[in-house]
């Protein structure tokens, strides 16, 4: 075989390589962008319960049903469920900066 021969089948294989590998990881990276849009909003959810708790920490005598261990409790499960409606709302831009640094970690560990 000729090196002209040998260097086209060189190039073919390479190319088929890349092709093959781009395909495995378009494939990968539906499900990874997926699992990390979840991710970013799960993140973002957390951080506005957090922020929310602390807003409801601040009203003096427990607010509307007093301080007592149960509404503790039910401001928590409040705070929670105002977090779950602000992310499914669109949220504040956490969760989008979040995933973007997800993929972008992803596709730098892949090349």
């Amino acid at each position: 075989m000729d090196t002209n021969a040998a260097s086209l089948l060189t190039q073919s294989g390479v190319t088929n390589l890349k092709a093959a590998r781009a395909s495995a990881l378009s494939a990968g990276s539906a499900s990874a962008d997926t699992k990390a849009g979840k991710v970013s909003k799960e993140f973002e959810a957390q951080f506005l319960h957090q922020m929310i708790d602390s807003m409801f920490e601040t009203i003096e005598g427990g607010g509307t049903f007093g301080d007592s261990n149960a509404s503790q409790i039910w401001r928590g499960m409040l705070s929670e469920q105002y977090a779950n409606s602000i992310v499914d709302a669109g949220g504040i831009g956490i969760a989008d900066s979040v995933h973007r640094e997800l993929i972008a970690m992803q596709e730098g560990s892949f090349q």
